[in-house]
């Protein structure tokens, strides 16, 4: 492990307040934010009480009446001149992310890096929504008419986004919002607010008007008090399955966009390129410390593959640098909190069977765990039916393409899995077949782009991310029809 460094402030380098209505507000209920791997305090913030909330939503819903009637290159020049002062602040976002989320160097600039293309998505998207033209003389009674759909504005946006994606799953959520017209009031995670707040004062700086994008920071108290304003229209949630269930309910008949949690599997087929798939393999369930929906817990790999796989995973684990992830050589930095860390090691002390094995056993220090990775489990075991999320990699052998379908549908979990095969008729097989919302061919269930539609079925959630489609999702279609429209005078 690399040597502990001292405490590295980051107070400089966001506001350390809610944004309300346009001003930077702090609020009554202190909190730290920790430096994830000295776990010294790294700044300490004002989070929001009821009322800061009330004054942000009412400011929001002025700013929604505004921003409706902005044409789409205005909103798609400001999302512009955002991408720009990120890219300015570049530094600043991924040393934050570094020291609050935890990210090694090269995760933390990925992050940037991926927000950057995100935020100009929706600049593009902003330019071009649009919606379409309805056959009405396809029907006898349909004569005469004409008419089109248009995409409106739902009004106020909420975001409750993640620790995990501090920056980028922000922007998805941010970023498609204003694109469609809204109003947005983004409740970061509390263990990563500032770079939440950073990106809030990219925009303040960009010239959005006061309250389209307001910043309330908490824990859950504070989703609990957005949830019960019926002034929101929407809500954005990228979180656990069981606090989705909360927000669903909560919601009622107001639409969501559930971003839940996974049991994400990977099979790898005795027929593909045995290196790549490892090589992938071992990043794909060890980034972020394994704290990703879309990490991967199990590796399924054909029984005749099995051994080859198993030694390039044990010797690509263990070959990882964990440690300090301001170190530029950290590959794998700390987990999000002490207890995260602890949460896992204690399931990782758990047997369900006497088969159940480590051909990789991690240790932990502090928030730091290294990587494990477990053989001998069956359909029965904890490791199907609960996330990890932590770095674990569960590995188990497949006779064949329909034997790795049906134990992945046994999940209760369906967001995505990645396929390795050179057969065309496999990677068919596996895409008709598996209940996820995707299916990654020579690419591991980590895999994204971030232009794709990207969600889950069951209890991984409803809804899509990706600028285009989420702008879809937030916004109303309404149907414009004209009768009297003979057919006799077209053109």
């Amino acid at each position: 492990m690399s040597g502990r460094s001292s405490s590295r402030s980051i107070a400089e380098l966001a506001p350390l307040a809610n944004l309300v209505g346009g001003v930077w507000q702090s609020g009554p209920h202190t909190f730290d934010v920790l430096d994830k791997f000295t776990l010294d305090c790294a700044a300490t913030l004002g989070g929001a009480d009821d009322s800061i909330v009330g004054r942000a939503i009412d400011h929001a819903v002025e700013a929604a009446e505004l921003a409706r009637r902005a044409p789409g290159h205005e909103r798609a020049a400001l999302l512009d001149r955002v991408v720009e002062l990120v890219e300015v602040r570049r530094p600043d976002f991924e040393r934050l992310i570094s020291i609050e989320a935890g990210f090694p160097v090269t995760d933390a600039s990925g992050e940037v890096g991926r927000a950057l293309q995100t935020l100009h998505r929706c600049a593009e998207e902003a330019r071009r929504i649009e919606g379409e033209t309805v056959p009405f003389d396809g029907s006898v009674n349909g004569v005469g008419r004409m008419g089109f759909t248009m995409r409106v504005p739902i009004g106020v946006v909420a975001a409750i986004t993640p620790f995990n994606s501090p920056l980028n799953t922000v922007c998805h959520k941010v970023g498609p919002a204003i694109a469609a017209g809204n109003a947005v009031v983004l409740k970061p995670s509390d263990k990563t607010p500032l770079t939440a707040s950073l990106l809030a004062w990219c925009f303040f700086e960009a010239g959005a008007p006061s309250g389209l994008v307001s910043v309330v920071h908490g824990g859950p108290e504070v989703a609990q008090t957005l949830l019960s304003d019926e002034r929101i229209g929407f809500f954005a949630f990228t979180g656990s399955t069981e606090v989705g269930r909360i927000v669903k309910a909560r919601a009622g008949l107001r639409r969501t966009q559930l971003e839940l949690g996974s049991i994400a599997a990977t099979v790898i087929m005795s027929d593909s390129d045995l290196d790549v798939a490892a090589s992938k393999c071992v990043r794909a369930g060890f980034r972020k410390a394994g704290q990703v929906c879309t990490s991967i817990q199990l590796l399924m790999v054909e029984r005749s593959a099995m051994s080859e796989i198993r030694e390039a995973m044990v010797n690509g684990a263990s070959s990882l640098c964990v440690g300090d992830p301001l170190d530029p050589t950290t590959e794998l930095g700390p987990m999000i909190s002490v207890d995260a860390a602890t949460r896992v090691e204690a399931l990782l002390a758990r047997r369900d069977s006497d088969a159940e094995a480590f051909v990789l056993e991690g240790s932990r220090e502090g928030a730091v765990l290294s990587p494990s990775i477990i053989e001998g489990i069956t359909t029965e075991s904890r490791f199907f039916q609960e996330e990890i999320f932590g770095p674990v990699v569960c590995l188990l052998p497949v006779h064949d393409i329909d034997d790795a379908v049906s134990h992945i549908n046994h999940t209760p979990y369906g967001l995505a899995t990645g396929v390795f095969t050179n057969s065309i008729s496999t990677a068919f097989a596996a895409a008709r077949n598996l209940r996820v919302g995707s299916v990654h061919i020579n690419e591991t269930s980590s895999s994204r782009v971030d232009l794709m539609p990207y969600g889950g079925v069951k209890d991984s959630g409803s809804g899509h991310e990706g600028p285009k489609y989420a702008m879809q999702e937030m916004s109303d279609e309404r149907l414009m029809t004209f009768a009297g429209i003979s057919a006799a005078n077209s053109p």
